[in-house]
């Protein structure tokens, strides 16, 4: 089975909770769509995890995209010279990232053995921009965001990769007529057509599965297969 989540956003208990809720294993796929990091505390853990899962496949959301430069810097030790190179664009950097949540991922990146951090900066270089997959003859477009300046007559390689991470698409307008586009980003709620607020959309070939778990909503995963869905609402197990 193929599966897609995306801005899990630190939250680690609600993401394992959805691969043992579908029996995640070694003869399935699971695309994350970026934002794994921020917010929750436990982004690293969940990093940690993927990278020891040969079947989980990363595409970058703007949160990674923001932490690696930050990452970079972290990794830099700290000498007379090195305070010397520190100009705006990192002091910024580093002040935007936080300002989005990122100061928990920050922290328990700090955590880490030197070993550890390098490792986890490299992972976040390969994460993909975007991935174009075929399941059960339906072909799906998975991005983190959408396509900023979408031209049907434009290959996804041609595009400047800022293009797949902040802009969210147009969920009125069809882009493929023969392929689905699924993207996170936008919490579900936020999406004025959709009837079902914190639950994954569908319409106009349209798939989008960032339920709003860090924002009073919840974590929701997708079988491109059978397009069953699949929720971890923490307000629910708690029984609140």
């Amino acid at each position: 089975m193929t599966y897609c989540i995306s801005d899990i956003h630190g939250d680690f208990k609600g993401y394992k909770y959805l691969l043992e809720k579908v029996s995640f294993s070694d003869n399935d796929r699971l695309f994350v769509l970026g934002d794994v990091i921020d917010r929750g505390e436990g982004g690293i853990e969940i990093l940690k995890d993927m990278m020891m899962r040969s079947n989980v496949f990363p595409i970058l959301g703007n949160h990674e995209y923001m932490a690696i430069s930050c990452i970079k810097f972290l990794l830099t030790e700290i000498t007379e010279e090195s305070i010397k190179d520190l100009d705006e664009n990192i002091i910024r950097g580093l002040m935007e990232w936080q300002n989005v949540g990122g100061y928990t991922t920050m922290d328990a990146f700090h955590r880490l053995t030197r070993e550890e951090k390098e490792d986890i900066y490299e992972y976040l270089r390969e994460f993909s921009l975007y991935e174009e997959i075929k399941v059960n003859g339906k072909k799906f477009v998975l991005v983190h965001a959408g396509i900023t300046g979408f031209d049907a007559n434009t290959p996804l390689e041609e595009y400047p990769f800022s293009n797949f991470l902040f802009k969210v698409p147009d969920y009125n307008r069809v882009y493929y007529p023969d392929k689905y586009l699924v993207t996170g980003h936008l919490p579900t709620c936020a999406i004025h057509q959709n009837k079902r607020p914190y639950f994954i959309y569908k319409g106009n070939n349209h798939i989008a599965i960032d339920c709003g778990s860090y924002c009073g909503g919840q974590l929701g995963m997708i079988c491109l297969d059978t397009m069953k869905e699949f929720y971890y609402n923490y307000k629910e197990e708690r029984g609140n």
